[in-house]
């Protein structure tokens, strides 16, 4: 056992008996489907919303409406759970889904669905923060690796199964459906939390923080705005991510001075100063970023340098998407085994470093039969990181600050996956502008309109566009390689590595 300050004796909770894991999975695992399936099965029903209500411009808000609510939501239930229980506040969001899930499906313009978005995250900001923090409270220390991994592998089944549901649902019976297909789902977590035994909450007065939760939201929403507009690289966009991040910057200032006076706060800043807990919420954050990054840009590397057709993409990003959860399950399972933590991502993330610079290095040289195989080993070395950094930080919150520490993983890795995103685009479509703005706005055709674009173009210019925006790709690569380079450093050093 590590002599680290503040890690929960592994005994304060009974035995774990095949038994309790009938009793238990169920319960967590189908609110964790439901978190993971809202934030992707809207994406592919979005031109069809906007060809039903228009305001096309504001379409985009929809999924930026849930991100930004579900992660100003996150450490609300962490520490409303702490104080009230966590099986009742899993309940409460549920409820608030269910509720989210008619409101959207009803909705008679952008406006108004966009509100119902704000509701579901809300909402589904509960849902994986509760789940993690569950397994905290009825799992041993050393079996929560193997319900990481569990969890891990529920998560990218939903993030895979989103957008392929989202395309039929919405072709076969209509956007709305993408909405209501999850109510019998929350019906039945409903169902399964009631199972859940209800553990009693500290006896007491509920002190929330309630200013240190708007300056929260004020730091959190226009830091994602900012990242949002960021990503669209134009002048005008750039202003006003210019004016977020100056928000966002003023309101994190008065968010730390705020949580540093009072005596219950929102986010306990003492717990979140802890050498292994920092280090452990910046890992999950450039997880975040490494992975998300990867899986946004990556089709649009295949379909634009690679020239493969959505099939092919499709095809080539199994590996990817799949084996993140194969990597989860092994780690989980020797983290049960053994009780060593950091070792895994401290030989994993090294790896994804490595294999993101040969992207970056030798992308082209990369025939399309070998590039399966390069990512399913990125896609298993990433997956290393991901039971690590919620054993971690559930360890060393003990069991009355399990919510709280289950919030902070879930809002690093949200913000890192939003910053990693709006980095490496920043950095791709920046790279093209500087070297060629022609280029750079002949990309963009080439995005929407598919390789046709080059159609009516010279071969030598047609040559000229590949080569630059090949180069505008090994720098986007290499940004990816950074992220999973320090999320390396960050396992080499900290200080908890085994339970």
């Amino acid at each position: 056992m590590s002599d680290v300050a503040g890690i929960a004796d592994p005994t304060a909770v009974p035995p774990f008996t095949p038994r309790m894991f009938f009793a238990i999975f169920p319960s967590i695992m189908l609110p964790m489907f439901l978190a993971a399936i809202d934030g992707s099965i809207v994406a592919t029903a979005l031109p069809a919303i906007a060809a039903a209500m228009g305001d096309v411009e504001r379409v985009s808000w929809i999924v930026v409406a849930y991100l930004v609510a579900a992660t100003i939501a996150a450490p609300v239930y962490g520490r409303l759970a702490d104080v009230l229980g966590r099986r009742r506040m899993l309940l409460v969001s549920l409820w608030i889904n269910l509720a989210a899930y008619a409101l959207a499906a009803s909705s008679t313009s952008v406006l108004m669905l966009i509100g119902a978005r704000l509701v579901q995250g809300a909402g589904g900001g509960g849902l994986m923060t509760l789940s993690h923090a569950l397994i905290g409270e009825t799992v041993p220390a050393r079996q929560r690796g193997k319900f990481q991994g569990y969890n891990a592998t529920i998560f990218v089944t939903a993030s895979l199964l989103g957008p392929v549901a989202g395309g039929w649902l919405t072709q076969a019976w209509g956007w709305q459906s993408v909405f209501l297909v999850n109510v019998p789902l929350c019906v039945l977590a409903l169902v399964l939390a009631l199972r859940l035994k209800s553990k009693s909450a500290p006896a007491g007065r509920l002190h929330f923080d309630f200013l240190g939760t708007l300056l929260f939201a004020l730091f959190i929403g226009p830091a994602l705005l900012a990242l949002e507009q960021a990503r669209l690289f134009t002048l005008a966009a750039l202003g006003w991510a210019a004016g977020f991040a100056a928000l966002s910057g003023v309101a994190v200032v008065l968010l730390l001075r705020q949580e540093r006076r009072v005596a219950f706060p929102l986010l306990p800043i003492a717990f979140l100063r802890q050498s292994a807990v920092w280090r452990t919420d910046a890992m999950a954050a450039c997880n975040g970023a490494t992975l998300v990054s990867l899986i946004t840009f990556l089709p649009i590397y295949l379909a634009v340098s690679r020239g493969s057709t959505a099939g092919e993409v499709g095809l080539l990003m199994l590996p990817l998407t799949g084996l993140v959860a194969v990597g989860s399950l092994v780690t989980g399972r020797t983290i049960s085994r053994t009780g060593y933590t950091a070792i895994m991502p401290s030989l994993g993330m090294p790896v994804v470093a490595i294999l993101l610079a040969v992207m970056a290095l030798m992308g082209p040289a990369l025939s399309l039969s070998q590039l399966p195989w390069l990512l399913g080993m990125l896609a298993m070395a990433n997956g290393t990181a991901m039971p690590v950094v919620q054993v971690t930080v559930q360890v060393l919150a003990g069991p009355s600050q399990l919510g709280a520490a289950a919030a902070s993983v879930q809002f690093s890795r949200s913000i890192g996956a939003a910053a990693g995103t709006a980095i490496v685009g920043a950095v791709l479509f920046g790279t093209l502008a500087v070297m060629d703005a022609d280029t750079a706005a002949l990309f963009g055709q080439i995005v929407q309109r598919g390789l046709g674009s080059l159609a009516n173009l010279p071969a030598e210019r047609i040559a000229l566009a590949r080569a630059e925006i090949d180069v505008a790709f090994r720098a986007a690569f290499l940004a990816m390689a950074g992220f999973g380079a320090i999320s390396a450093v960050l396992a080499w050093s900290l200080p908890l590595r085994r339970i």
